[in-house]
């Protein structure tokens, strides 16, 4: 079960020695990093290099592709190992939420995108559900863009006020963590900001892993970075020592731009 899913100590998420394939690709070659709690950690490299498969393996949403498997290793969220067979899966990805790189709103009102993870659970009273709307709507910088068209759709929203919603939609559900796969990859600038700066308040409540190309954008929201090539964990340290004072010479010609 993941009901003990509580965070008690500084290190949120474990991987150790993680190797991961698609059928018989491997694309994650014994991966180990620890993610610390209340911090943001930034997954950097090239296309192909295996951040958002790693990412993807923290809540098993890996598990929805046919072949795809952890060969060896493990995962442990607050000293759980989610791979555990008893493991209750959309239990799981409730204390664990996912932003995805396009945003992608239910074709529902603003309102019931927010609500509709709560209701499937079996959440249906009024009232409740509307402090939860609202405190989500909140914490992700839109109740006051939104508040007196709740129950318009969606998709009258900008793409930046749409991601922002994704975002609610995931705290609804009172996670632990937030992953986020390339969250700003489909803005412009100025909404990028705006999500940036949500991202920043978030990790006071939440651990966020982001996955990023922007590596100006890891370094201003991260804590950590760790900078994968070829399914492999190259560095990992803190953001500014691995972009001012790489130890690795890889991470040096890619963050240089030089790399390849």
């Amino acid at each position: 079960m993941v009901n003990s899913l509580t965070a008690t100590v500084d290190t949120a998420i474990q991987i150790q020695n993680v190797c991961f394939a698609y059928g018989s690709k491997q694309v994650l070659h014994n991966v180990s990093l620890d993610i610390p709690r209340h911090q943001i950690t930034a997954f950097i490299g090239p296309s192909g290099c295996g951040k958002s498969t790693l990412l993807r393996c923290v809540n098993r949403i890996n598990d929805r592709i046919p072949g795809a498997k952890i060969i060896s290793g493990s995962i442990k969220v607050h000293d759980i190992d989610i791979n555990r067979p008893d493991i209750d899966l959309q239990e799981l990805r409730r204390r664990i939420g996912m932003v995805f790189q396009k945003y992608n709103p239910f074709a529902k009102s603003i309102y019931e995108n927010v609500a509709f993870s709560l209701r499937v659970a079996g959440q249906n009273k009024r009232s409740e559900l509307d402090g939860i709307v609202e405190n989500a709507l909140k914490s992700a910088a839109l109740w006051d863009e939104v508040k007196d068209r709740l129950h318009a759709s969606a998709f009258g929203l900008s793409g930046g006020q749409q991601q922002r919603l994704c975002i609610a939609r995931a705290i609804a559900n009172q996670p632990d963590i937030l992953l986020m796969d390339e969250p700003c990859a489909a803005l412009d600038p100025l909404a990028t900001l705006k999500i940036e700066e949500l991202i920043s308040e978030l990790k006071k409540q939440y651990t966020i892993i982001i996955v990023t190309h922007n590596m100006a954008q890891a370094t201003r929201c991260s804590d950590k970075t760790a900078f994968m090539y070829l399914g492999k964990l190259i560095e990992y340290g803190n953001t500014m020592q691995i972009f001012e004072d790489p130890k690795d010479p890889q991470t040096e010609a890619y963050i240089t731009g030089t790399f390849g």
